[in-house]
């Protein structure tokens, strides 16, 4: 008994693995041709759905669905909008469908004749951004009044439609789906804390659209500017091109956090879900690795302050779940995952400020 209970004294004595996941957290502002960069990838619990939202088991169910979709059948609106109105089960998803099947024919009718992808690369963040007749003179923007992203509605697709304020998962995932409708083909990535669009040029060679900005980068943009490694790049953590349902997966953040810290058993169920879809989601892992020490704590070094009290019978999965937050925190560091610095976060919200000061001064 002592020897299986000191190996538990270590998730007592310290602490889990706590860092920036997908969607938890924003991370660093980049300066792209002058432009900020800007993401906010993050949040907290700070809205749960407006009425009791479908069942755990449900939601469960339905992304599983999604998951087992032949990827040539997965639409990447059916699968986002599928997704928020588990989170928020009033959305009018045939509306927004509407409103980006508009967006959609908008594009078209500005294309040259025979368009190349660049033709329609072009007009396409020309009709989101560009402020002109093509938007009502309303372009899309990102949301400089919820840099931390700790609203959640604000990640839904719907609102982001309606509101033409955007952040880094609900904008690339709009032109993604854009992409896609003018015959692009066109997927999402994911960098530290971000999500981004990325597309097949016309020579075939994977470009990114940054769609917090509205331009087109190479790869070779990212990994100063967000501090991705070797390591990570190797690994195939960040900026690989994602299938459907990887892409599907990243989309889950949102539930995630909507669950996070009140039930950890939720975290779980959907983080084991992500990794299906892509088993190299850092992001996932460290949902998961969070997850874990929540519900090591509420099972346990709650109810039980000496791990010596904990009941034989409890023994065994207190001891396999005592495992579990530094097994998934270090499977994704392996992979090259790093926790953002406050410095970095600082960097950041430094960078909104300044930008927020520049529209204001353009008004």
């Amino acid at each position: 008994m002592e020897l299986r209970t000191r190996r538990l004294r270590l998730l007592y004595r310290c602490g889990g693995f706590w860092g920036t996941a997908l969607g938890k957290r924003s991370f660093v502002a980049v300066v792209l041709l002058s432009l900020p960069l800007l993401c906010a990838a993050g949040g907290t619990n700070a809205h749960v759905p407006p009425k009791p939202g479908t069942s755990l088991e449900k939601q469960i169910a339905t992304i599983r669905g999604l998951l087992n979709t032949p990827d040539d059948q997965l639409d990447l609106a059916t699968s986002k909008l599928t997704i928020d109105r588990l989170y928020d089960p009033t959305l009018n998803v045939a509306s927004a469908k509407q409103q980006i099947g508009a967006l959609a024919m908008t594009v078209r009718k500005r294309l040259p004749a025979n368009p190349s992808i660049r033709d329609k690369i072009i007009a396409l963040l020309s009709t989101l951004y560009d402020r002109g007749p093509w938007n009502g003179n309303h372009p899309f923007s990102y949301d400089l009044d919820d840099p931390l992203g700790e609203d959640l509605r604000n990640r839904l697709l719907s609102r982001y439609l309606a509101t033409r304020k955007g952040n880094c998962v609900s904008m690339p995932i709009l032109v993604a789906i854009l992409a896609q409708k003018l015959g692009i083909q066109a997927t999402l990535a994911t960098a530290p804390a971000h999500m981004l669009m990325k597309f097949r040029d016309d020579r075939g060679v994977w470009m990114n659209v940054e769609a917090t900005s509205g331009y087109v980068v190479n790869d070779s943009f990212y990994p100063p500017k967000e501090h991705i490694s070797q390591q990570a790049l190797a690994s195939g953590i960040y900026l690989r091109p994602l299938s459907q349902k990887g892409a599907i997966g990243a989309m889950l953040s949102t539930l995630m956090i909507s669950y996070d810290r009140r039930r950890p058993e939720a975290v779980i169920a959907l983080a084991n879900l992500a990794l299906e879809a892509n088993p190299k989601d850092a992001s996932a892992m460290i949902f998961e690795a969070n997850a874990y020490y929540d519900l090591f704590k509420k099972r346990y070094t709650d109810r039980y302050p000496d791990p010596k009290d904990i009941p034989a019978a409890e023994l065994k999965e207190a001891i396999w779940m005592s495992h579990q937050n530094p097994y998934w925190g270090h499977k994704a560091q392996a992979l090259g995952w790093v926790q953002e610095t406050p410095q970095q976060t600082q960097e950041y919200l430094d960078s909104v400020a300044r930008e927020k000061a520049r529209r204001e001064q353009a008004k």
